[in-house]
């Protein structure tokens, strides 16, 4: 099993970056693919990215592609979303997920992170 926690939320203004962390406690995080999602209030957890296990191949919502970069570093067992170009629209709570099947649905995501706030005001 691997446990997630993410960090690096805050507030930014609009414009401005992030990056936010996943650290992944266990010996098999690098047999899982990882994703990031986020929930704004009153809506559902919607899709991000995902990036494969050796991090070759990644996949962005098209919300996010070209402002959003995810990356991974298996020896760290540590994986990142770097966030530029914030918009207000980005303001959630992100979290970083790992699944052992291909999948941009928060239901195939069996191991969950706690959340980490991201603000970014106009």
């Amino acid at each position: 099993q691997v446990q997630l926690v993410e960090s690096g939320g805050g507030l930014v203004q609009a414009g401005g970056s992030l990056r936010l962390s996943c650290a992944a406690a266990g010996r098999t995080f690098s047999n899982y693919r990882m994703g990031w999602f986020r929930q704004a209030p009153g809506k559902e957890r919607e899709f991000v990215a995902t990036i494969s296990r050796s991090g070759s191949s990644t996949y962005y919502a098209d919300s996010v592609k070209g402002r959003f970069t995810i990356s991974r570093d298996n020896a760290r067992n540590t994986g990142y979303l770097q966030m530029n170009s914030l918009k207000p629209e980005d303001t959630a709570v992100y979290y970083c997920a790992a699944s052992a099947t291909v999948s941009l649905s928060p239901h195939d995501y069996n191991l969950w992170g706690q959340g980490t706030q991201v603000t970014v005001s106009s």
